[in-house]
This record gives C-alpha cells, structure tokens and sequence, in this order.
C-alpha cells in the first residue's frame, strides 16, 4: 500500500532529520512490517498444537487465520485516514502498543474464544501500524535515489515476511511452544516502541479530516456478516442462519456503496473501483488472496496431520513455493513492458490452477517429493505471473489524489479475498470430511486427506475464475502500465 488511504490526497509535513537517521527508522519501520507480514503466517504452523491444548473445533481453528485477516482487511482504509489525519506517528505507537497486547493476550489465552479474540485485535492494532509505518516511510524518504532504495528494501521485507513466518512458527513450536508464536511479538513491539519514540517524527496531512465513520462501520460488519455466514454453510447452504447472514452481509455492504456515493470525504472512493481494469485486478487480489491465506493453510494441516512432518519441517516444506515465486517474478517483470499484463494475468491462474489440481491428488499415505514439491513449484510459477502485473494494475489510470486508496484498496482485497475463502474452502472441507466413514486412525486420515484434496480443487476453480476474470476485464495495452519507477504500492502481506 502507498502512504495510506489519504496521503496523496492531502498536502504532506514532512520530518526532517540527518540521512543517517533516517537509515535508522528505516530499520524500525521495516521492522513493523516484517511483524505485520509474519503473523499472516507464523499461526498457520502452530494452529495444529494450538487446536489440539485448545480443544479447537474446525470451524473455531479457521477463526484464528479470518479474524487477522478479515479485521487487517476491513480497517486497513480506515487505518490510513486516521494516520493522516491524527498523526502518523502517534498512530504508529499506539498501534505497536496494541498489537503487542494483543499479542501477549493470545499468548496466553486459555481457550479458542480467547484466541480468536485476540487474532482479532491483532488485526485491528495492525490496520492502524501498518499504514502509519509505510506513510512514516514516504515522508521521510521523499524523493531521490534513497527513496527507490527504501522502498525497495521495505519490499523485500514484506515479500520475505511469509516465508519468514512459516519457518519463525515452525521453529518456535516445535522447540519452545506454539504460543511463542504470539509472544514473540512482544520484545519486537518493545523494540520498536522505544526507536519510533526516539526517532521518528511526527506528520501529518493538512485539509479536511473528517472520518468515513458510517462507511467504516457498515463495511466492517457487512464483511463479517459475510464471511461468517459462509462459514455457516457447513451445516447446510439453505439453513435459515446461513441464508440470514449472507442476506444481510449483501445489504449491509450495498449500503456501503450508497453511502460511498454520497459522503464528502468517502472511505472508499468508488471511482477507484469502477474503472473495468481496476474492478478486475482487484477482484484478482481477493481470489488469489483466497488461495494464499485460506488454500495453503490446508497444505500445512496435511503435512503436519497426515504426513506427519514436525512443525519446522513442516515450514520448510512449504518454501520451494517462495523460491520458485522470487525466480520467476523478474523474469515477468522484464516480461510486463513487452507482452503487456493481460497474457500474464490470463495465463498465471491457469499455470497455479493446475498446480492446485495435481495437488488434490495427494493420499494419506503419499510421498512429499512426488505429490507436494512439484505442486508448489508450479504454483509459485503461476503466482509470481499474477503478483507482478496485478500490483502495477491497481495504480493503473488512477489520479495522484486516489493513489493511496487505489493500493490500500489492492491490499485490502488480498487479506478479505483470504478470509472470505478460508470460509468457503473450511466449508467445502466438512462437507466432505462429515460424509466420510471413520472407523479408526488410518480412516479419519483419508478422510482429512479427501477434505483437503476438496479444498484444493475449489481454490483451483476460484483461479480458472481469476482467469475469466482477465480475459473480460484486462486490456491488453502496454500503454496502460505504470513505469515502474512511478509504482510506490507495496504489498502487506
């Protein structure tokens, strides 16, 4: 995301201080997103012992991964005004305090309510530290070649942080506890409390500061309303609770766009998305959201449950993924000026389509070099074709005053796209899990290898949908794409 939902739409105060000093809150606010990007993940490994000490149910081990991501998601606009408009800095600080609370208070939690409270919180303090870091770090670095070397080394941190995530959670499980996969937050929010202290400066925007309150609150429960309806549905698509809360997740954010349309200073200018190719990069973004936060979650259930691997094995499993994504991204990078984003973007979802495909075909007594490892390298193939257009598209056409809204918008959709298909993928696994026959041990592992294998293959449909999506919404102009010096969206992970 650029600076935040509304730095470009206001004039900016900048800090000043020494250029060796702002090398230093460079380390800080790398640090924060580092943090930010690491818990997407870092649960993920964990959430098997956590449900096993916790008594987790299925559904209630699903809420640990969509409360982050749904509250990241949904606040993530709101978080940018606010950060504008009451001060970067203080936003930043307050935002580390909570996230660390909150942190310690999953740590410790002593049930799957108790948890899921708190991955929400989470989710809340990062929407407001995120922004705020990544503003602090356009107003400090403003222009010039140490700009370019600052945003991309906050880049590489928030590409890293995923993987980074997995190993950090596999270590720490399987060493120490699941639970320092929480509490390791904490001496970083430490740390980076009493840096940002010392070193960061205050901004903020200047202009009118009104807040998008009515706008923020029927999105956050129109989201929810949604994602809670479809993880309803594994009890039954016609059930009057699923049908009540998905009619009412539909109105609440139809009433969000109305009121998009009217407010003076709206939360989520609707321009933004309305624009064909936009729409269309951004309903991408939630897809492939969908198969990064909610698909791979089940990869690392499969590993772990059935074939047994130790949580750090485990983590390091899953990363021929990210390597083969960091291989490829700059070949699609010198790709993109040549051939344009609609033959990458047609052609990537296809490519990790089929990987999802041939990983459904994993069995309980399966072999992780012949049914895993070839899966996730072609995966990390068709993904890094998407990431590398699909960032440029969402600042494609869009005024200077939209920009920070256009990228927070994109990253938006990655954290509500995972958490809306964590819920669809968690509900097309029961239902496939429930009707299995389980007699023993040897059984009940079949059947989680058949609900993963069902998981699988609906994320691989969401993809080919990705794909149509391409073919009707993207144009082919090479004209249309951004040159990439002018591209300051960076992704949160």
């Amino acid at each position: 995301m650029s600076a935040s939902a509304a730095t470009a739409s206001h004039p900016i105060t900048a800090p000043s201080g020494s250029p060796a000093r702002r090398w230093w809150v460079l380390v800080v606010l790398a640090m924060t997103q580092l943090i930010v990007v690491l818990d997407g993940t870092i649960v993920n490994i964990a959430l098997p012992a956590a449900q096993q000490e916790l008594e987790l149910s299925d559904t209630q081990r699903q809420w640990v991964v969509t409360a982050y991501a749904l509250a990241f998601g949904a606040l993530l606009l709101l978080g940018g005004r606010i950060a504008d408009y009451w001060g970067r800095k203080r936003t930043y600080l307050v935002g580390m305090v909570g996230f660390g609370a909150a942190s310690a208070f999953g740590g410790f939690a002593q049930s799957g309510t108790e948890l899921i409270i708190a991955r929400g919180l989470q989710g809340v303090f990062a929407a407001l530290m995120a922004p705020a870091a990544l503003a602090l770090l356009t107003v400090t670095f403003a222009h010039g070649r140490d700009r370019n070397t600052a945003f991309a080394v906050f880049g590489t941190v928030a590409g890293a942080g995923a993987a980074v995530g997995l190993i950090l959670g596999g270590v720490l499980t399987e060493f120490v506890d699941w639970r320092w996969c929480l509490l390791v937050n904490v001496p970083f929010v430490i740390v980076g409390l009493i840096a940002g202290l010392i070193l960061v400066t205050e901004s903020k925007a200047e202009g009118d500061n009104r807040y998008d309150w009515l706008g923020a609150i029927t999105v956050i429960l129109g989201l929810g309303s949604l994602v809670y309806g479809f993880t309803l549905a594994e009890g039954g698509w016609g059930s009057a609770d699923t049908i009540g809360f998905l009619a009412l997740g539909a109105g609440l954010l139809s009433l969000f766009v109305f009121i998009e349309m009217r407010v003076a200073q709206p939360l989520l200018p609707l321009r933004i998305v309305a624009d064909r190719v936009r729409g269309g990069a951004f309903l991408m973004q939630m897809i492939v959201g969908s198969v990064m936060i909610g698909a791979l979650l089940y990869l690392t259930f499969h590993l772990q449950i059935v074939l047994g691997f130790p949580p750090l094995e485990a983590g390091i499993a899953t990363l021929p993924m990210t390597v083969a994504i960091m291989i490829v991204a700059p070949i699609a990078t010198k790709l993109l000026p040549a051939i344009g984003p609609r033959p990458l973007l047609i052609i990537g979802p296809l490519v990790a389509a089929a990987a999802l495909v041939y990983l459904s075909r994993i069995t309980a007594d399966g072999d992780y070099f012949v049914q895993v490892l070839p899966a996730l390298l072609v995966l990390g193939i068709g993904m890094a074709m998407i990431f590398v257009p699909m960032q440029n598209l969402a600042l494609t056409g869009v005024a200077p005053h939209d920009a920070g809204a256009a990228s927070a918008t994109a990253n938006a959709s990655m954290q509500i796209g995972g958490s809306i298909g964590l819920s669809v993928f968690t509900t097309v696994y029961a239902s496939v899990t429930d009707q299995a026959t389980v007699t023993d041990q040897a059984s009940q592992l079949v059947a989680f290898t058949q609900g993963y294998s069902a998981a699988f293959i609906a994320a691989a449909v969401g993809l080919v949908i990705a794909s149509v999506i391409a073919i009707v919404c993207i144009r082919g102009r090479k004209e249309d794409l951004l040159p990439s010096g002018d591209q300051q969206a960076v992704h949160l992970g």
